[in-house]
C-alpha cells in the first residue's frame, strides 16, 4: 500500500492500474482533505480471499502459512500515513493490533477487532432486513466494517481520515515478489514455527513467503507485538527505498508485475483521485518518510478481552497533532462539583464502593450511584466521549495511577469508577487528593521503553537492524 501511495507518479500514465482497482464506498467527500494535508489509513487484513472476494486456494493458504481462520476478519496491521499538502515528506504512524481502545458503538476492545465487529453487526442487520444474496451481504457488511474501523482510528488519533487502502495476505506476497524482495537486517537469529519465520542474524533480502513471515512474527521476540510493529516499519521503509530506486521504476517487467499484484489484492476508497495525488509526491525520497509508533502506556494490559496494549487516547492525540504540525491543546476538566461519580465494586472487598464514594464526595465531587458490578480484573475510570479530562480528574483524586478511558455508554457529566481487585484503597488520602503517587498493585507505570514517542523514528533511507 505504501507502493501505491508514494510511487504512483512512475506509472501515472498507466490508467489500467486505477481502472482495475477494487473500490469501496467507505468515506464521504473523498479526495478533499479539510486541513490541507492528507491522512490515509493503511490496513493489512488477515483475509483469506482476494480483493474481489474470491477464496484463496488451499495450496496458496498453506504456502502463506496462514493457519486456520478464526471466523473473524481481523486487521493485523494499522498505519496512519500523514502527508502534508506539499507532498515532500510523510509520516507513517503504526498502531499495535492489540491496542485497547474505544470502538464507537461497541465499547472498549482491541483495535484489531473493530472491522470485524462492525461487519458482523451490519451483516445481522442486513439479514434482518431480508437481504439474502451472499455477495451483497459481503460487500455491504465489509463496507460497514471499514467505516467502523475508520471511526475508531479517528476517535483515537483526533485526525480525519481522508483516504483508505487495504491489502490482504496474498497481495503482500505478490507485491514483494514483484519488486524482487526487500533488504532487512536482524540483530540475532530467530525462529518461530507459528509464523514460519526462520532467519539468521544480519542483513538479507526477503520476499514472498519469507517476507510475510518476517512481518508477522511476534512469538519469540523480546517485546512481542511491539517488535512486530517495528519489523513492519523497517520492512515498509526498505520497500519504499527499493521502489523509489530507479532499478524498480525503470524495469518494465517489475512494473507490470507490481501493477498486477496491486490490482489483485488492494482495495481503496471510492472517489480517491490517486493519479492526481501521486503527482503531489514527485519530490518524495526515502529519507523523507518517517515511521513512528503511537505512545504506549502498558504493553501487558490485562483486560476482559485478554492481554492487550494499553494506550492513553489523550496522549496519542497530542503525539499525532505534534507530528502533523497542529497546535496541541489540552482540555481542562470541569470543577469537582460539576462531576457526578458513580462507583461500582467489582472486587470481593466489602463496602469498597461506599468508602471510595465518600472519599470523593469529601473532595467536592457529586455522589452518584453506589453498587456492586460483575467481577473484572482491572480497575478503570470512565467518562463520556469527549470528556476524558473529567475521568482523569477523578483518577488523580483517587491516586494509584488508575487507567482512564472514554465510553459511549457513560452519560455526559458523569464519571464511572469500576473498582477491581487490583485497586489499592491507600492510593487516595483521607484528606482528599492523591497520596504517594505510586502505582496500585496490578498496574504499571508508563514504560519509556515501550512508548512510541520515546523511540527514534525509522526512515526509508538505509537499512535498520532490529530484533
Amino acid at each position: 500500500m505504501l507502493v501505491l501511495t508514494v510511487t504512483g507518479y512512475a506509472w501515472a500514465a498507466m490508467e489500467g492500474l486505477v481502472n482495475g482497482l477494487t473500490t469501496a464506498d467507505v468515506i464521504s467527500n473523498a479526495d478533499r482533505p479539510a486541513d490541507g494535508a492528507r491522512d490515509i489509513l493503511l490496513v493489512g487484513m488477515d483475509s483469506r480471499v482476494d480483493a474481489q472476494g474470491n477464496p484463496l486456494p488451499q495450496d496458496m493458504l498453506a504456502k502463506l502459512n496462514a493457519g486456520v481462520a478464526d471466523g473473524e476478519l481481523n486487521t493485523d496491521s494499522l498505519i496512519l500515513l500523514h502527508v502534508p499538502n506539499d507532498g515532500k515528506k510523510a509520516v507513517a504512524l503504526s498502531m499495535p493490533r492489540d491496542s485497547y481502545v474505544t470502538i464507537p458503538g461497541f465499547g472498549q476492545h482491541k483495535i484489531n477487532s473493530a472491522y470485524a465487529r462492525g461487519k458482523l453487526a451490519a451483516k445481522k442487520d442486513l439479514e434482518a432486513q431480508g437481504v439474502t444474496d451472499e455477495k451483497e451481504l459481503e460487500l455491504r457488511s465489509n463496507q460497514e466494517g471499514a467505516k467502523t474501523l475508520i471511526a475508531t482510528i479517528e476517535a483515537l488519533t483526533g485526525q480525519t481520515i481522508d483516504n483508505y487502502a487495504s491489502i490482504n495476505l496474498l497481495g503482500f506476497y505478490d507485491i514483494t515478489n514483484a519488486i524482487g524482495g526487500v533488504d532487512v537486517c536482524l540483530k540475532q537469529d530467530t525462529s518461530d514455527p507459528l509464523s514460519g519465520a526462520d532467519f539468521k542474524a544480519g542483513r538479507q533480502t526477503v520476499s514472498g513467503v519469507k517476507a510475510l513471515a518476517f512481518v508477522r512474527q511476534r512469538h519469540g521476540l523480546l517485546r512481542g507485538d511491539l517488535d512486530r510493529v517495528v519489523r513492519q516499519q523497517v520492512f515498509l521503509a526498505g520497500l519504499a527505498n527499493k521502489v523509489l530506486s530507479a532499478g524498480t521504476l525503470t524495469d518494465p517487467a517489475k512494473l507490470n508485475n507490481l501493477v498486477e499484484a496491486i490490482q489483485k489484492s488492494v482495495v481503496v476508497n471510492k472517489g480517491w483521485d490517486i493519479l492526481s495525488f501521486a503527482q503531489q509526491l514527485k519530490g518524495l525520497t526515502g529519507g523523507q518518510i518517517q515511521f513512528r509508533t503511537i505512545p504506549i502506556v502498558n504493553p501487558e494490559y490485562d483486560t476482559p478481552d485478554g492481554m492487550a496494549v494499553q494506550v492513553d487516547p489523550a496522549e496519542v492525540r497530542q503525539f499525532v497533532a505534534k507530528l502533523s504540525g497542529k497546535k496541541v491543546t489540552k482540555p481542562s476538566a470541569p470543577s469537582p462539583a460539576e462531576i457526578t461519580v458513580d462507583v461500582y465494586n467489582t472486587s470481593n472487598v466489602q463496602g469498597l464502593a461506599g468508602t471510595v464514594s465518600e472519599a470523593l464526595v469529601a473532595q467536592g465531587f457529586m455522589q452518584g450511584e453506589i453498587a456492586n458490578d460483575e467481577p473484572r480484573q482491572a480497575s478503570v475510570v470512565q467518562a463520556a466521549t469527549g470528556e476524558r479530562a473529567s475521568a482523569q480528574a477523578v483518577a488523580d483524586a483517587l491516586g494509584g495511577g488508575l487507567a482512564v478511558e472514554e465510553s459511549a455508554e457513560i452519560t455526559s457529566g458523569h464519571v464511572r469508577v469500576l473498582l477491581a481487585p487490583d485497586y489499592d484503597p491507600s492510593g487516595a488520602s483521607a484528606a482528599g487528593g492523591p497520596a504517594g503517587g505510586g502505582n496500585a498493585p496490578g498496574t504499571k507505570a508508563p514504560s519509556q521503553a515501550g512508548k512510541g514517542s520515546a523511540e527514534e523514528p525509522i526512515t526509508a533511507d538505509g537499512v535498520t537492524c532490529v530484533n
